[in-house]
């Protein structure tokens, strides 16, 4: 058994590109990847050969601290004097150590020292390997590490935007070292080969939503589209058809239904055979698809549908497009006609909730929820609407939500637990993910407990990272448990 990848250092030849003005810091590709090595916990520092003006000094000092990066000026970049000065100046760390420098002989085009550091300084057993790109670094310390530990482990690939995966990581989600039950998190680049990285992974996890290029539906009752991804996303698509040594912890076929909220609406009528006489209900919000705001008979329809004003009216597409959150709440019938909303569109209950949302996260067999302010009551909303004229309340579901003033009282709300932790079961069981959101709002007066919104793979930001992190590589590890028991 060998030691895993405890620290990296890299030259400043390597990031000279793109970091000469303080304002390119945060952009800098280089910067970025060098950022899921401190999110893994892997010490990590750009070297410097002395001597170096004291202005370029600065400038990676600036840099450094900015990325909580260490400095290490050395004597000679060569990969015969710098391992020593480096075991010299991380002598508190024990593991293995990577030495990235330009390959003065051309191609590859940078070569990497591994060697180890020893708990009283020592340098032990140094190798050269050899990179053409800087994007190969976080599949080589995948490789070492693997190598490193004697036990199986499992190796999650995953895919994302990356804001999204620098949200999940600087929470410590995504280590590169093991996880205590066994994970190494591998991040995906559709810079590199597909085919060459998913060698090493054993299972995927995606946030296939942030790869949609486009999304077309169909103008009928039944939900229908067809959905274009990137090429990248293509490419992994088609790798994982063709072979059967890895998988996704959520397949796309199982996600399709929370890219469309009339789909997601029919499904959730299930949940009402989960009601017991005499209880309090879970249920759907009643709801009503339209392909157009001039439909001569809408009235008519709004009124079979169960719906009053106001209403609140969405895009039928619920993610992976740019307009997928553009939403309003209308109060007249005839401001439908002129509404900006993309069709076609989900008309849906708007229900009087206290101005509480419940958001309920499901890591495999674990379920949280938090408690978040929402959207006040029809009354209010009128009240505010009238100064308006009555006009619709647009808004972004993403970005502002319609607020309650500072001074207005909701009621209290009884929360059943019991009750939605059946729904997430009966959900999970439905679409056959395992690690999803949803929101509930409980209806005033009734006590309905309404299921408003599905999403996939959620952040769950709102629960405590000690709790929420290691519930979510139990829910992968047992995914992958499952699978290996199947099979």
């Amino acid at each position: 058994m060998g030691e895993v990848v405890r620290g990296v250092v890299v030259d400043r030849a390597l990031l000279q590109y793109g970091i000469e003005q303080p304002e390119n810091f945060k952009s800098n590709p280089t910067l970025s990847l060098l950022r899921k090595l401190r999110f893994s916990d892997i010490h990590t520092a750009i070297s410097y050969e002395l001597p170096l003006s004291d202005e370029q000094v600065n400038l990676l000092q600036t840099m450094a601290e900015l990325h909580s990066f260490k400095c290490l000026p050395l004597s000679a970049s060569s990969s015969d004097i710098a391992p020593s000065e480096i075991a010299q100046a991380w002598a508190h760390i024990s593991g293995t150590i990577l030495y990235l420098v330009p390959n003065q002989d051309g191609s590859p085009k940078i070569s990497c020292t591994c060697f180890s550091i020893a708990p009283d300084a020592a340098l032990h057993k140094s190798n050269r390997m050899y990179m053409d790109k800087l994007e190969e670094l976080p599949l080589t310390i995948c490789r070492l590490n693997k190598k490193a530990i004697s036990k199986d482990v499992v190796t999650v690939g995953y895919v994302m935007k990356p804001s999204r995966e620098e949200d999940f990581a600087k929470r410590g989600a995504f280590p590169m070292c093991p996880t205590p039950n066994g994970l190494i998190f591998l991040p995906l680049t559709f810079e590199l080969p597909i085919a060459t990285q998913l060698e090493e992974v054993d299972v995927i996890l995606h946030k296939a939503t942030d790869e949609i290029v486009s999304i077309e539906l169909n103008s009928s009752s039944e939900p229908s589209y067809r959905i274009d991804y990137t090429n990248g996303m293509q490419e992994l698509q088609r790798y994982i058809k063709s072979q059967n040594h890895c998988f996704e912890v959520d397949p796309l076929n199982s996600i399709y239904p929370v890219l469309d909220r009339l789909k997601i609406q029919q499904i959730l009528l299930g949940v009402e055979d989960l009601n017991a006489a005499g209880s309090l209900k879970v249920r759907a919000p009643h709801f009503l698809k339209v392909n157009s705001f001039d439909e001569p008979d809408l009235v008519q329809r709004l009124h079979d549908a169960e719906l009053s004003l106001p209403s609140i009216v969405k895009p039928q597409v619920a993610c992976g497009v740019a307009d997928a959150h553009s939403m309003a709440i209308v109060f007249r019938v005839e401001d439908f006609k002129h509404l900006s909303v993309p069709l076609p569109a989900v008309i849906q209950e708007y229900i009087d909730h206290s101005s509480t949302l419940f958001k309920f996260y499901v890591l495999g067999e674990r379920v949280f929820h938090a408690v978040k302010k929402s959207i006040p009551n029809a009354d209010i909303l009128i009240k505010s609407s009238e100064k308006n004229g009555s006009k619709p309340l647009l808004f972004d579901s993403l970005k502002s939500l319609p607020t309650a003033p500072a001074n207005s009282e909701g009621r209290d709300l009884c929360l059943d637990l019991g009750l939605v932790n059946k729904a997430a079961e009966w959900l999970s069981k439905m679409l056959g993910l395992t690690i999803f959101g949803f929101d509930v709002v409980i209806q005033e007066g009734s006590g309905d407990h309404v299921v408003v919104d599905v999403n996939y793979l959620p952040s769950f930001k709102e629960v405590p990272d000690d709790v929420a992190v290691p519930a979510f590589w139990d829910a992968i590890k047992k995914k992958v448990d499952s699978k290996v028991v199947k099979q």
